[in-house]
């Protein structure tokens, strides 16, 4: 299969799935890469990748860039896997290891991080942060206002710049028997901020 445009938002479907393996639904997957705020030869670390859905997508508008998805499941490795040849990506390479402490043997450092598991995730977010070029940008989500509070106070302890917050709220037509209806996506926290 191949995504024949030039921007986001791949459909949920066309990715391959694991029962229990999260996955960045379509709308909220469009809102964190335009956080990311990518280049061509940007280079990406996605942790937590799950079923390499920011992953795949990021190797698709990074043509000249690199991107490493690095995910602690060897069973979901395989996905990821599985999903980059799906869409006939060259330039991603997938790390099998628990961030923080696969993250010094990673090269090369990153101009963009997408942190989407890891725990503690202030200690990920920390050690992610180490690594993040300056100038970098870093983007994290979640669903878990416990999260959100630690992920906003490791951003200001850090000192990041230009913080953003966003909190989503989508829903989706579909069709139930004989009637369409809008269904809600669980919200999320896309939170994101700049080295300086």
């Amino acid at each position: 299969m191949t995504w024949p445009y030039v921007t986001a938002g791949i459909p949920d479907d066309a990715f391959e799935r694991l029962p229990g393996i999260p996955m960045s639904k379509r709308e909220s997957r469009v809102l964190i890469l335009s956080q990311l705020c990518l280049q061509k030869n940007s280079v990406v670390w996605d942790i937590g990748a799950g079923t390499g859905t920011i992953a795949v997508e990021s190797a698709l508008l990074c043509s000249e860039g690199q991107v490493i998805a690095i995910e602690r499941d060897e069973d979901v490795v395989g996905l990821i896997e599985r999903n980059a040849e799906r869409f006939q990506i060259k330039n991603m390479s997938i790390v099998a290891g628990h961030a923080p402490d696969c993250l010094s043997d990673i090269s090369p450092r990153p101009d963009r991080i997408c942190l989407e598991g890891g725990r503690p995730v202030d200690v990920v977010l920390r050690a992610a942060w180490s690594y993040l070029k300056n100038g970098g940008r870093i983007v994290t989500a979640t669903d878990s206002l416990e999260a959100f509070y630690s992920l906003m106070q490791t951003l200001s302890a850090l000192q990041a710049r230009k913080v953003e917050v966003i909190q989503s709220a989508v829903n989706r037509l579909e069709t139930r028997g004989m009637q369409r209806v809008l269904v809600a996506l669980d919200p999320i926290f896309i939170l994101s901020g700049e080295k300086p």
